[in-house]
């Protein structure tokens, strides 16, 4: 009988596609690069446009809107409020994947960020965690810091992200003196992989919360990027861009996208305010690599373990990178430059401490998702399109490359055939639950299949109004106004990843067709198209 598979899936927290060493990075990541370069990297796989979206989909296997997160829990409309698919956590109309495998026997574990659910019967113990330590909302200080601010003084985006944590369904009151996020989640999944009791497989979520806002490093791996980014985020993206053509990861002749970004160009700073951005995204590169430091100490003790040949390992963002403008936004409150100004030090000397809170803007992410078009909580490739890889030495497609179009939602499936378990639907726990609309991958990996999807499979997105829906490499998009022409735009994606050169008017033939699909999605995923979104920007 074949020994079934451990799993560890870790999940980066609006990760841009070329920010690890693997996918064409300046950024030292040497555990993940390992990872990657003896396993497969994929450069066609999407996830949602943003993180609790992607977090539903990867756990459940289908579409958000289903599972519960139709829209950000945080920003529910009362439009929204109670409609099926909206109700701001995973919902019960979903297996999730852990309480599957704990039903079939595995040893289920999680340490790191969460966003399905704030309550303790919406927490990771109660979704089919063993053991679980879970930052619940969907961000907060990496170092434990809270500013001493008044309630009604209190922006929407400070009181949202307000930490607040969960071990095994029960609150924690309190976090140690020398708390640092990425530190600590990897702290407490070592301590639950010693406790695995002896011949039971497991499965392990390891979600960080960085390289999310606000960004703070340790001071030492800050300094070690000090100087590197002064030639700004134009010079870095021509840099990305052509790391990423050497490593065969994009096309040679690949045009990308033009940065779209409201704050002023690099040249037009002052010097510092130079300084200030450039140390923005020190601290941001000082987060991605403390991120594979710890995922290396994970890796160290699956080897000691005698475990690491037996573990399927997955790495992805959960959507691209974070490129708002964030005291810009109306969602997060007008008052929130002010507050943070007032409440935290976010002198040059001192950002990426505990006691500052800082982002950095959308020039330096679309270095970090060029050649795509634009960042998170778009539906255009540079929202969607994430750097993922696969490790486990059995499978045939290893060592290699692959540009084949994947979700997050053939994460589910793909688990669930390798560990050899029937996803339950339509009963599960004396409940109606729904299948999943994933595809498993194995046939693929095992080179059983010459694609992971076939050409006439479709898929769509939405969130905050802004759509997408894909059909081979034809892709329709829909960007509302101030960001986009607020039409349906069309692209050949095997032509034009960046999604440059509308389609529209050429082919209306295809874009018919697409749309065709795109309400059959909204049928069959309770879109609701006719509620306005909620304005971000």
């Amino acid at each position: 009988m074949t020994t079934q598979p451990n799993f560890l899936v870790i999940l980066a927290d609006d990760l841009g596609f070329s920010d690890i060493g693997a996918f064409g990075s300046e950024i030292s990541t040497p555990h993940l690069d390992e990872l990657a370069y003896a396993g497969l990297r994929f450069t066609d796989f999407h996830t949602a446009s943003a993180c609790s979206p992607t977090r539903a989909m990867l756990l459940s296997g289908t579409d958000h809107h289903l599972a519960g997160l139709g829209t950000f829990a945080e920003i529910l409309t009362p439009a929204h409020a109670g409609k099926p698919g909206y109700e701001g956590y995973l919902n019960d109309q979903v297996a999730a994947l852990p309480e599957i495998l704990q039903d079939a026997g595995y040893h289920t574990i999680m340490s790191g960020k969460w966003h399905l659910g704030l309550t303790p019967e919406r927490s990771p113990h109660a979704r089919g965690f063993d053991q679980s330590f879970a930052l619940l909302p969907g961000a907060a200080n990496h170092y434990g810091f809270e500013a001493d601010i008044s309630p009604d003084q209190t922006p929407r985006l400070l009181k949202g992200t307000r930490g607040l944590y969960a071990e095994d369904g029960e609150y924690v009151k309190a976090l140690p003196d020398d708390y640092y996020s990425s530190d600590y989640f990897t702290d407490r999944l070592l301590g639950y992989l010693a406790d695995i009791p002896e011949g039971k497989p497991f499965f392990a979520y390891l979600p960080f919360s960085a390289p999310h806002w606000p960004l703070q490093a340790p001071d030492e791996l800050i300094a070690k990027y000090a100087h590197r980014y002064h030639s700004g985020p134009d010079a870095l993206r021509l840099e990305r861009l052509a790391r990423l053509k050497d490593l065969g990861l994009i096309d040679a002749n690949v045009e990308a996208h033009p940065v779209i970004a409201t704050n002023a160009e690099w040249a037009a700073l002052t010097d510092d305010q130079k300084a200030f951005s450039a140390r923005t995204m020190a601290v941001y590169a000082a987060m991605v690599e403390r991120m594979d430091w710890n995922i290396g100490r994970v890796i160290e003790q699956l080897k000691a373990n005698d475990q690491f040949d037996n573990t399927v390992i997955l790495f992805l963002s959960d959507n691209g990178a974070e490129g708002a403008l964030l005291e810009a936004l109306p969602a997060f409150g007008p008052n929130l430059q002010q507050v943070i100004d007032t409440h935290y030090d976010n002198s040059l000397a001192n950002l990426g401490r505990g006691n500052s809170y800082i982002w950095y803007g959308p020039r330096w992410a679309q270095a970090g998702t060029a050649p795509a078009r634009l960042y998170k909580a778009f539906t255009t490739e540079g929202g969607i399109r994430v750097p993922a890889l696969l490790h486990y030495g059995k499978l045939a497609r290893q060592n290699t490359i692959s540009h084949d179009f994947a979700t997050v939602m053939d994460i589910a499936p793909t688990v669930l055939e390798l560990a050899g378990v029937q996803h339950p639907a339509p009963r599960f726990r004396d409940r109606e639950v729904l299948p999943v609309r994933g595809r498993s991958l194995l046939p693929w990996l095992q080179a059983r299949s010459e694609h992971t999807h076939p050409q006439d499979h479709v898929t769509g997105w939405e969130l905050f109004g802004r759509k997408a829906i894909r059909q081979g490499d034809w892709k329709a998009v829909f960007i509302p106004e101030p960001a986009g022409p607020s039409r349906w735009q069309l692209y050949d994606l095997s032509q034009d990843p960046g999604e440059i050169h509308d389609q529209a008017e050429a082919r209306p033939d295809i874009l018919s067709g697409l749309l065709n699909a795109w309400q059959q999605y909204v049928r069959e995923t309770g879109v609701l198209e006719d509620i306005p979104a909620p304005s971000l920007l």
